[in-house]
Order: C-alpha cells, then structure tokens, then sequence
C-alpha cells in the first residue's frame, strides 16, 4: 500500500514513534491524518504541523476509541489505515500490583482490539484497508526486566497474526511493527535508567517510520527495525533452552547496568 491519497489515523501520535509516523505519512503525501494521544495539548501541535485533525484520545477506553475513528471519518469521509501505537512502561515482575497489570493490558492489548472493532467495518465494506499495530521485540523474544511489558506485547503480536489470518483475504493488511531500543520519551525519559540496556543499537523514531512505510508498501507483516530480532527469534525457535540461557545473561547484564555493578 502507498499513503499517498490515504487517511490514517495514528495513536499515540503526539511523540515518539507516533509523531515520526504522522510526519512520514504527510511527507508521503496522505490525504488526511488524525493524530489521537491522551495529551490534547502535543496532538494539537503535531497535527498542525500536517494540517491533520487531533482527538484527545484515551485508547484504553473503547468509547474514546470509537468517537476517534468516528471523528476522523467524518472529517475525512474515512479511514484507510489504523495506525494503533500508543503504549507505555509500567511494572516490573509478577509482583507488579494489580492496578498497573490491567494498565498495561488496556493499552497493550485492548486498545487494539477496540481499534480494530471501530474500524473494520467500514474497510471490510470497501473491501481494502490496513492495520498497523504496534507491538515490540518484547513481544517476539522478552523484556527480562518487565513481566507486564513482555506479557502483553506478546498478546499484542498475537492479535496481529489472527488479524491477519481471518482477515487477509478479505482485502486488509495487516502489519506488526516489533522494534528494540528506540530513541522515544519511553526510553530516553523516567524509565531510561532502568532501560538503558536498551540504548545500545537504539534507533530514532524517524529510521522506525521509514522502516513502516517500507514495510507497508510491501504489505509485510513483521516491521523490524533492528533487522538482528529476526536472526534471535530463529535462534529463540531452533532451541528455545539455549536461547532462555542467553536471556537469562542479559537480565543479569541489565542488572549490572542498573545498579553499577560489574556483571
């Protein structure tokens, strides 16, 4: 699929990968853009800058989800690509509290879920539109420092594929964009001392986006902007004890980075 003469809506668009996504879009010519994020105030100022339409959005409520692509349409006369972004880092390991648990599963997992419900209709009416949904590497191999992150990026990239199984045929394409460390406020803000792992090959929003519209113009499913998860998941597939070993070494590297220590 090309963008050019398309209407996409983006959540999470107000920073990070969202907004490098919105202005690659304009930059490829899209006809319309919706730039959707909880911060009313930073969606306001990237969607100016592409003459687009920004909608306080908060993606873990379904009805905020809804009145979103509602919003866009209206507008625009539709939507020919739901770009579900939005996501954010909380907890730890199991003994994360209930509270941030659910957090992160709305945003993660629902979120999409609710996407694809407001949106589905109408593509499958035209017979044509596309997905992109927003997972992580966490959710291909791990994150060995957060069981929320990892556990609902998983679910993510699941509901991808069964996206694309049941609907693939029936004209919408489907994308999961899956990268490492990138140069967000997610990593580079409060979390990035217990992330800095990550910092290590990290990559800018922009590469992230050029990598999406290549991605999108092939119709491929996975987006891998670190080309290496792909040579990991082989790796994590050929023999999965061996690869559990190997992560089990970088949690401790993690670790060490964390605290100072020498590992």
């Amino acid at each position: 699929m090309e963008m050019k003469g398309k209407v996409i809506v983006v959540t999470g668009g107000a920073s990070g990968i969202g907004a490098a996504l919105v202005r690659r879009f304009a930059r490829e010519g899209a006809a319309g853009i919706a730039v959707a994020d909880l911060n009313a105030e930073q969606a306001q100022a990237v969607a100016a800058e592409v003459g687009g339409l920004a909608v306080r959005t908060d993606v873990s409520r379904e009805a905020d989800v809804q009145a979103l692509i509602a919003q866009a349409t209206q507008r625009f006369g539709r939507v020919d690509v739901l770009c579900s972004n939005a996501g954010i880092a909380v907890g730890t390991g199991v003994e994360t509290p209930d509270a941030d648990w659910q957090r992160s599963w709305q945003i993660h997992l629902m979120a999409h879920v609710y996407g694809a419900r407001a949106v589905l209709p109408q593509m499958l009416e035209r017979g044509e539109g596309y997905l992109l949904q927003t997972a992580s590497a966490a959710g291909l191999l791990s994150h060995p420092e957060s069981a929320t992150y990892t556990v609902t990026k998983h679910a993510a990239v699941a509901l991808a594929e069964w996206l694309s199984i049941n609907y693939g045929d029936k004209g919408i394409r489907v994308s999961c964009l899956c990268p490492q460390g990138v140069r967000t406020p997610m990593l580079m803000g409060t979390d990035s001392e217990r992330q800095n792992f990550l910092l290590e090959g990290s990559v800018s929003p922009e590469q992230v986006a050029d990598d999406v519209v290549a991605a999108m113009r092939e119709e491929r499913f996975l987006v891998l902007p670190h080309p290496e998860v792909h040579d990991y998941l082989q790796r994590k597939a050929g023999d999965v004890d061996r690869w559990l070993g190997g992560m089990r070494k970088l949690r401790a590297k993690a670790e060490a980075m964390r605290t100072g220590k020498a590992c």
